[in-house]
């Protein structure tokens, strides 16, 4: 491990020290250690359109500006290949709550997202990618959630994946 020294101003460390407080951190190196770790997996999804990746675009919205339920509708049927789910919540009388799963390239997933998000009407939104292994390409057999034992695939036409 390295030691690093950094100059922050005085603003910038007192909210930094209470994002750590409030998250519960113990010290500020694991902190800026997941700051980092974060910040540097974003920049690779914006460096690589093609690596496979999983995201949950989530948005607020006023359900009555017009047709924009039906501009959306057909944005994610145009798009069938990249969504698997949303979850609808309506907050208040005027306003909903979409929370949507999609899954593909980086590149598409990022677009898309932010196409919806781009919608007249949409008043808020957030895109948070994390990388998505193909489990048919990765090595060595599963594991139990404990992680101490092999588990089988199951056999060819058993309808589980």
């Amino acid at each position: 491990m390295q030691r690093v020294t950094i100059t922050l101003d005085d603003d910038l460390m007192a909210e930094l020290d209470s994002w750590i407080a409030a998250r519960g951190y113990q010290n500020r190196s694991e902190a800026i250690r997941d700051l980092t770790r974060a910040g540097l997996q974003q920049m690779s999804f914006r460096q690589d359109d093609a690596q496979n990746c999983v995201a949950a675009v989530i948005y607020v919205y006023d359900h009555a500006t017009r047709e924009l339920s039906k501009r959306l509708t057909h944005a994610f049927h145009d798009h069938a290949d990249l969504s698997i789910a949303t979850m609808h919540v309506h907050l208040d009388h005027g306003s909903c709550m979409e929370v949507t799963v999609l899954k593909g390239l980086s590149g598409q997933v990022q677009h898309f997202a932010q196409h919806v998000i781009a919608e007249r009407g949409v008043r808020h939104g957030r895109v948070v990618m994390v990388p998505a292994e193909d489990r048919a390409e990765s090595e060595g057999p599963r594991q139990d959630s404990e992680g101490d034992r092999d588990i089988p695939p199951p056999p060819p036409g058993s309808g589980h994946a």
